[in-house]
């Protein structure tokens, strides 16, 4: 009984200290989370079930451009020249502290909300990558922050930014082009995630681009010889590029997806087309990989007596880290907790642990420690790291799935539809809106996020890797 008592006392003072440490602001902005959670469920779900892919979210960036407007924030559309691009912003002078808000589906992950695969409509596209929550959750958010500024309880801008395209064409580019984050001071961004942490590790810098190759058609049996075959050329240069593989960096990454092979057997094809993808921790390295794949296209096209086009689609640049921004998320993630689950939930979570062949664990959402960060971290890349080479970026992790899921696959689909998914979404708002808070409270804070990201960019000038227009039209 004593053991009990101790344990209850110690638990009591444990309450105690949490609160304690909850500021009026930070309680108010957590309300302001709560008194919107229905709606900001409600357009999760809206953009859940539009699915809509890369330059054609145009429901979907409505729907979050007409809450923030019913919100009172000013909306302008079409930024950037594109038209599902939005900004939405409160207040006046500084600082200006912005948030991202992600929209845009992945093709062929139609799901319904149970715990096996189970197309809403087969082929169609789906959130496999949660952007349903993170869109809702950073402009929820960003209202919060709104609420009180409105209230006179701090000063300064909030600006939310409708970015769209990230799993394709990567929209931010041309946004930072754009010159959107210009006169902003920090921005905010979270993905979701199957663990909780500040994120203080970078990403992978890529760069897309399509080679296209032109011979000559003829028939493939009657005579051969008066063709000069584009798929020859294709297949010379998928070969070149998987042997080249042995002998780049273990840290770089090679993909391509072959989009045109010829269209009949019996026609030597005179038209061949492939999409490229070359990655790596360190732009410096990704780009020596880049001009080497190009060349190879080259050697194809002559093996094959072919022509040939390459056109470069976008490219980003890995995350600049900010560990002093991370700090302050991190504590804000401590003052809320983690995440509680119904026993539903954890038995769901289970269940697609079961169907995803991963161990039956459950959920992660405990707090994880503010890990020191890797120097070539795996993972995948984000459009957000050209933000992060123009304005301090503060990120977040927020556990929407069970522990181990595939990513861009029908179970986060399924996840980020139901409450499982609904509960993370709220939960980084109100770790996004209590980190916001900290920076228009604290100047010093802002100053020494920003020192940090002048330190780390040095003198390295940002140079966007992207020719042209944003490619609208082109899916």
């Amino acid at each position: 009984m004593k053991r009990i008592a101790l344990l209850l006392v110690l638990c009591s003072i444990s309450l105690s200290m949490h609160a304690q440490k909850l500021s009026s602001n930070k309680k108010a902005v957590i309300a302001a989370v709560e008194s919107h959670k229905d709606n900001l469920i409600r357009i999760s779900d809206s953009i859940w079930a539009l699915a809509e892919t890369a330059f054609n979210e145009s429901k979907s960036a409505e729907v979050l451009a007409e809450y923030a407007e019913k919100n009172g924030l000013m909306v302008t559309r079409g930024v950037a020249n594109i038209p599902t691009a939005f900004t939405a912003t409160y207040g006046s002078g500084k600082p200006v502290i912005s948030i991202l808000g992600e929209f845009d589906a992945l093709p062929g992950l139609s799901q319904n909300t149970v715990p096996v695969k189970d197309p809403r409509v087969d082929g169609a596209p789906g959130h496999g990558c949660g952007h349903n929550m993170f869109g809702a959750a950073s402009l929820g958010a960003a209202i919060a922050i709104k609420e009180q500024i409105e209230a006179g309880k701090i000063k300064g801008t909030v600006k939310f930014l409708g970015t769209p395209a990230e799993e394709k064409y990567f929209a931010k580019v041309w946004m930072v082009q754009a010159g959107l984050w210009d006169d902003v001071d920090v921005n905010v961004s979270w993905h979701p995630g199957a663990n909780i942490e500040a994120d203080v590790q970078s990403g992978l810098s890529l760069i897309d681009f399509i080679v296209e190759f032109y011979g000559q058609a003829a028939h493939a049996s009657a005579d051969p010889w008066n063709g000069r075959s584009a798929s020859d050329a294709l297949e010379l240069y998928t070969t070149g590029i998987n042997y080249y593989r042995e002998h780049i960096r273990p840290s770089s990454r090679i993909h391509y997806h072959i989009q045109d092979g010829g269209q009949v057997v019996n026609v030597v094809p005179d038209y061949s087309k492939i999409w490229v993808r070359v990655r790596d921790p360190k732009r410096k390295v990704m780009l020596p990989t880049y001009e080497q794949v190009k060349k190879m296209a080259e050697g194809a096209a002559i093996m094959a007596n072919v022509d040939y086009k390459i056109s470069l689609v976008s490219g980003i640049y890995e995350t600049l880290v900010n560990r002093s921004g991370g700090e302050i998320m991190q504590n804000n993630l401590e003052l809320l907790g983690p995440i509680s689950y119904t026993e539903e939930e954890l038995a769901f979570g289970k269940a697609i642990q079961k169907a995803t062949g991963k161990p039956e664990v459950g959920m992660d959402s405990k707090i994880e420690p503010l890990r020191e960060t890797e120097d070539l971290p795996g993972g995948g890349s984000t459009d957000v790291g050209d933000v992060s080479w123009n304005v301090p970026n503060i990120n977040l992790s927020v556990t929407v799935a069970p522990k181990d899921t595939p990513w861009h696959s029908w179970a986060v689909v399924a996840c980020g539809g139901m409450s499982i998914g609904h509960k993370g979404m709220v939960y980084a708002a109100k770790a996004m809106s209590m980190t916001m808070l900290d920076l228009f409270e604290n100047p010093k804070l802002v100053e020494k996020v920003k020192e940090e990201y002048k330190t780390r960019k040095g003198d390295e000038k940002y140079e966007a890797m992207i020719d042209g227009p944003p490619p609208i039209g082109d899916n």
